[in-house]
């Protein structure tokens, strides 16, 4: 059976003192003197020329230590899995390396990386920190929307009806803003953005997504919010003017000084999205399925999640089902989740994983390490489990991952995968 998730808690500390910054994550927050353990296991390694990076606990526990440009130690801590969940190490660590990746990485977007870095008042950074949490916590919980950015570092995508006239409209809309970043988000995925904004590191592209989200979430009609771009702009702040259209609709842009939020608000949005109301309606009707009805998808599709490595963008799908036999669609959704976990541990690269970290130091990812015992590069993969059937598939420009139901022989995963395959393609050329 497939790994299940236990509660995750991050843990930050100063990296020179072990002063604890802030906890986030399970309801029962870890002892003082825990959390002193923690830091100080790893401050001995470090003493004797050893960098401690993760560890196992008898009772199934992980934990993964990482030090942020030699000033913020941060810390996940996963209390083990679900009773007879039968754990999976190297997926673990994956989930966690990523967390902590994407932690640091939210906390630099929020205050930037010169208040982390150069910290003199440590009181003053706890409450500074406390404008990430929002973010932070989003990346700590499951998204049932089938929301993944955080985990792939690709950017979650909706592909509208009619993409031709939202292009047109972000771009004229960003460019009469004095900007070439515009993005507009329907359910908290990108429907159109300009192609400044896809030059940006994948990594910020998923974490300035969370951002709207997150304002979203917070009723706000329309908001003017410094931001910093952890590996493009990590100490110059820009401003993020965004603009709620219809709920569950929001656009956006990084500008400098100019327009106003007043303006921007007042004139442009009118200018250019009013006409487009119905258009707009029509992509708020693709609502999860996240493809337009031009895709016709096979009726033993449970779920599927689509990446293009090229681009670095995804869209996921779980289309409803009343058969009482197969998983309910919030659980379609974490086993989808679960899946792309066990496969990108193990069988399919990642750009990212063996690559360079965000503070510059190389990291050896886990699928590299178990990819050296195969002599080939793996393409496809499956997995049979209590509740479903999962088949991956790797192309040179998509990888595609599949959940269909246990009544599909298994010797048939291989065709359902490459007729979903071609069928998405073919009808949306992502």
């Amino acid at each position: 059976m497939m790994l299940q998730d236990g509660s995750t808690q991050i843990l930050c500390l100063t990296a020179s003192s072990g002063v604890p910054l802030f906890t986030r994550g399970a309801r029962k927050q870890l002892p003082f003197s825990v959390i002193g353990s923690l830091n100080g296991v790893h401050m001995f390694g470090c003493g004797q020329g050893v960098e401690l990076s993760a560890c196992q606990t008898d009772g199934g526990g992980r934990l993964v230590w990482r030090v942020f440009m030699d000033s913020v130690m941060l810390i996940a801590v996963n209390g083990g899995h679900k009773a007879g969940g039968g754990g999976d190490v190297k997926g673990d660590e994956l989930f966690l390396r990523r967390l902590l990746e994407n932690v640091w990485s939210v906390m630099v977007l929020v205050l930037g990386q010169d208040e982390l870095v150069n910290a003199r008042n440590v009181e003053r950074l706890k409450r500074d920190l406390r404008a990430c949490f929002g973010l932070i916590d989003q990346l700590l919980e499951e998204r049932p929307g089938g929301i993944m950015g955080n985990l792939t570092h690709c950017a979650d995508c909706l592909l509208p009806p009619k993409p031709a006239l939202l292009q047109e409209a972000v771009e004229g809309f960003t460019q009469s803003a004095d900007s070439e970043f515009g993005c507009l988000t329907v359910h908290g995925r990108i429907a159109a953005a300009t192609e400044k904004w896809w030059r940006l590191a994948p990594q910020e592209v998923v974490l300035l997504s969370a951002l709207m989200r997150t304002l979203s979430a917070a009723g706000l009609s329309s908001c003017d919010y410094p931001v910093f771009l952890p590996q493009g702009s990590p100490t110059v702040a820009h401003r993020l003017l965004r603009f709620k259209l219809l709920p569950g609709v929001d656009v956006c842009v990084l500008c400098g000084p100019t327009p106003s939020l007043h303006k921007a608000g007042s004139s442009l949005v009118r200018q250019f999205w009013s006409p487009l109301a119905e258009t707009l309606r029509d992509c708020l009707g693709v609502g999860e399925r996240c493809l337009p009805g031009s895709v016709s998808l096979r009726p033993d599709v449970l779920a599927l999640l689509l990446i293009n490595c090229e681009s670095r963008r995804s869209v996921s799908c779980a289309p409803p089902c009343g058969d009482p036999a197969v998983p309910s669609r919030p659980r379609c959704w974490e086993l989808l989740r679960l899946f792309y976990i066990f496969a990108a541990s193990r069988y399919f690269s990642q750009e990212e994983m063996p690559g360079t970290s965000t503070d510059g130091k190389s990291v050896r990812g886990t699928a590299e390490d178990f990819a050296l015992g195969f002599p080939h590069q793996p393409l496809q993969c499956y997995l049979v489990t209590e509740e479903c059937k999962c088949y991956g598939l790797q192309t040179p420009q998509h990888q595609l991952f599949l959940l269909t139901p246990l009544s599909v022989p298994t010797f048939a995963l291989r065709s359902v995968a490459t007729q979903t395959l071609s069928a998405v393609t073919a009808a949306t050329g992502f």
